[in-house]
């Protein structure tokens, strides 16, 4: 049983953020994570009117859908693990290089080149076109959605999945990567305000912009 449930879209620039957060205590303490999807563009589908969004917007979630699928295939292919290197690759190259404009133009050779990179299979990025997959993210995003309620974003993470102390909430949306004891420090903070009792929202609408380093 992992120690958290970890829900993420490629394309979310604090999902990402807050995934490398987890990462770093995942290897300071040794913790399990599962890692699971949640598709901003099914999310929003319902209720997000793309023509008033900014240019580009559009696009980028259906990639972000796009990354989700070629991780559901690794995940069935490989397991867990490579959904993580999956997810590493598309991280870097969306946030880190900010190379969203080449994943948009041509997915599949793109995801081919940053899997080819990774060490990981490149036929993986035909996967890109696979509804057949779309069945499962939706699936997982509903339950990231039952988990914590409606109008939230991502990430969403559960501490303790299956277990009598589990608790899931939206965030922590956070703008630099804590490392070494800070990460530490915030993961404790954090799992003691997400598993106490009666424990509901704890939110701040100002925020710095986001820092990948």
């Amino acid at each position: 049983m992992a120690d958290l449930d970890f829900f993420f879209d490629p394309v979310c620039p604090w999902a990402w953020i807050t995934s490398r957060w987890v990462t770093e205590v995942q290897g300071l303490r040794n913790y399990d994570v599962q890692w699971r999807f949640i598709s901003l563009r099914f999310l929003n589908e319902e209720k997000m009117d793309y023509s008033s969004m900014p240019a580009g917007y559009k696009e980028v979630h259906a990639a972000g859908t796009m990354g989700l699928r070629v991780a559901a295939h690794a995940r069935a292919t490989e397991g867990n693990d490579a959904v993580a290197a999956v997810y590493t690759a598309l991280g870097l190259s969306f946030h880190n290089r900010q190379e969203r404009d080449a994943m948009v133009a041509n997915p599949t050779a793109h995801v081919g080149s940053l899997l080819t990179s990774a060490g990981l299979p490149s036929e993986w990025a035909t996967h890109v076109d696979n509804e057949s997959y779309d069945a499962l993210i939706r699936s997982e995003t509903e339950l990231a959605l039952e988990r914590t309620g409606k109008d939230v974003g991502t990430p969403i993470l559960t501490f303790h999945p299956g277990d009598k102390k589990e608790a899931s909430f939206f965030g922590p949306v956070i703008s630099n990567i804590p490392r070494g004891e800070e990460a530490s420090r915030l993961w404790d903070a954090i799992e003691t305000i997400a598993t106490s009792s009666g424990m509901a929202e704890l939110k701040r609408s100002l925020r710095a912009r986001p820092n990948f380093d």
